[in-house]
């Protein structure tokens, strides 16, 4: 008769899931670490540079136009877009882009997939995604619209700038009016700077 192999699991293999247990508080550690030394923009949300949480479109023109600003800058994202991820922590957490954008905007943050009512410039009661896709079309993200003192959109521009240094140039050609120029466009402005 022959002596039948039987297997039994050893102490090795079974000690192999209880490895990961161990790790779990060094995993928790490192996680805290790197979201301690994460740089300060990256590990906060902007304070302050979002003046209208409300998202009243048409108080914001009203108010960039008493205050002698030159109009409302929108900026259109989603949660998951890397770009308006890297706008947000990279390009408006500069100092001198907080700066003028203080002083020459009313700002408001547009989510395109958000279900918050909101008023278009024009009073229009609306979500925050129709306002997006149905007035403006917006389908990625990050888009920006300048809107002037009398509510219209007047300039536009599709996906993040390259630096802080280019947002502040899109940002002066609006607020300086060049964008009004005939035959004029961002990238010549930018040349001729």
């Amino acid at each position: 008769m022959t002596a039948s192999h039987v297997t039994r699991p050893t102490l090795t293999k079974l000690a192999k899931p209880l490895r990961w247990i161990g790790a779990a508080p060094i995993l928790a550690l490192l996680m805290a670490m790197g979201l301690a030394f994460a740089p300060a923009g990256q590990a906060q949300e902007l304070e302050g540079f979002w003046d209208d949480p409300f998202k009243d479109l048409q108080a914001d023109v009203e108010q960039a136009r008493d205050e002698g600003k030159a109009g409302v800058f929108a900026f259109f994202e989603m949660d998951e877009c890397p770009f308006c991820h890297r706008m947000k922590t990279q390009v408006f957490t500069d100092p001198e882009v907080q700066e003028y954008i203080k002083e020459h905007f009313v700002t408001v943050s547009i989510d395109i997939e958000g279900d918050v009512m909101m008023t278009a410039p024009d009073g229009e009661q609306i979500k925050e995604k129709d306002f997006a896709f149905k007035k403006y079309r917006v389908r990625a993200t990050p888009v920006m619209i300048f809107f002037d003192t009398e509510g219209e959109p007047a300039l536009r521009y599709t996906g993040p700038t390259q630096s802080p240094e280019e947002f502040q140039q899109l940002m002066a050609f609006f607020a300086s009016g060049a964008y009004k120029e005939p035959g004029m466009n961002f990238f010549k402005y930018k040349k001729q700077q």
